[in-house]
């Protein structure tokens, strides 16, 4: 298998935002507040330019660990082009998400909360720590972000 020239860190960088901007799915891993047993769901998400919008149903475990916690790790992409985020949670139910923001999410993703039949809530997903890779000569330089700030320019 021939592996690619690792990508400089602006690519990485811009690959990585396309990605945000473009794909619709993500594995979202969140873990309960007593016994930190790990829950692994796939959603869809928004991204906004600086955060991603998820939503599930309110009862889901999903939901119980990140109004619980507040702490979500998010994977996008393939296993040889991934981008991991690490970031913190912030809740609204779905009945008072503003309309242009539900209108947007529903429109990227197909899917309306507001309108199912059982409670929903929204989470707003501010990135802490961005790393993306695609082999292993992509390791050394995979974060992108640290401590809520990009060091890439």
């Amino acid at each position: 298998m021939t592996v690619p020239d690792p990508r400089t860190p602006e690519q990485r960088k811009q690959d990585t935002l396309d990605r945000l901007r473009n794909d619709v799915d993500a594995w979202v891993a969140t873990a309960d507040e007593g016994g930190g047993e790990p829950y692994l769901v796939p959603l869809s998400f928004l991204w906004d330019g600086a955060t991603l919008l998820m939503a599930t149903a309110s009862a889901s475990p999903t939901a119980r660990n990140l109004l619980a916690t507040r702490r979500v790790r998010v994977g996008i992409g393939l296993v040889r082009d991934v981008v991991l985020i690490e970031g913190t949670a912030e809740a609204t139910p779905a009945t008072e998400i503003p309309a242009e923001t539900g209108e947007a999410f529903a429109e990227k993703t197909g899917f309306d909360p507001r309108k199912s039949s059982g409670p929903y809530h929204y989470f707003r997903l501010t990135p802490v720590r961005v790393q993306a890779w695609r082999e292993a000569n992509e390791l050394a330089g995979r974060d992108l972000m640290r401590d809520g700030e990009w060091v890439v320019a």
